[in-house]
């Protein structure tokens, strides 16, 4: 197993190198924001780590860049590493935000170091799980996603996606024919239980629909007013 420490708390981060790395796991740290959010990105490049389960410890209040700014961006872009997010905020509120934003587990400190590797052993298990189910192409119709290097294609034409309209087409394409509401599409790719925008839900899926419907004879993302959002392939009509 390899973990990926964002600890900016010098005493903490060598406490929790020292015991894990006496487990026989590998530990890579950063003590800042935008260096943890690099790590974890340049790691999931490689294939080869990627083979061993990798799971992300990661710091709630960090200099530069905050946990759930992280873990909102790593999700954003496909990256589903386990995260366990540490903090010191005990509330119900940090928590369930922590959850939404992505984390995996949630645990406050101090901690036990003990609850601590039993906890990342079975966000490991679940990792590994995932990975052996989780299929690394998502097709609708001639629509293809590529999850391992996150690119999408139409009709074999390379379809030029930001990350956060990546993350929109993952979800919509995870389950083709299934309703997402605006809810559920803010929770899965925002991370966030309420639209600070009015609209930022409406105006990623019609950039998306521009990207991948426009100039086409067959639409696949279809809109059902006052309910949500959908991406299916049409259905043969039999003469």
């Amino acid at each position: 197993m390899n973990i990926i420490l964002i600890e900016d708390d010098p005493r903490i981060a060598d406490f929790l190198q020292r015991g894990l790395r006496a487990e026989g796991l590998q530990v890579q740290r950063a003590a800042t924001g935008p260096e943890g959010l690099a790590l974890v990105l340049e790691t999931a490049r490689q294939t080869k780590v990627e083979a061993s389960t990798t799971v992300v410890v990661l710091d709630l209040m960090l200099p530069g860049m905050n946990g759930m700014e992280i873990c909102q961006t790593l999700r954003a872009q496909g990256i589903a590493f386990p995260i366990l997010m540490l903090t010191a905020l005990n509330t119900l509120e940090e928590r369930v935000a922590g959850l939404r934003m992505g984390a995996d587990d949630y645990m406050c400190k101090p901690f036990e170091f003990e609850e601590l590797l039993a906890r990342l052993e079975a966000l490991a298990r679940r990792g590994q799980s995932l990975q052996s189910t989780r299929p690394t192409h998502l097709q609708v119709a001639d629509v293809l996603l590529d999850r391992e290097s996150m690119r999408a294609s139409r009709a074999g034409e390379t379809l030029n996606l930001t990350a956060r309209e990546l993350a929109l087409l993952e979800l919509l394409m995870s389950a083709p024919g299934r309703l997402f509401s605006r809810e559920r599409i803010l929770s899965s790719v925002w991370g966030l239980n309420e639209d600070p925008l009015t609209n930022v839900v409406d105006v990623y899926i019609r950039r998306l629909r521009s990207k991948i419907d426009e100039g086409r004879a067959v639409p696949l993302i279809q809109t059902m007013r006052g309910l949500g959002y959908r991406l299916e392939a049409p259905t043969e009509v039999q003469v």
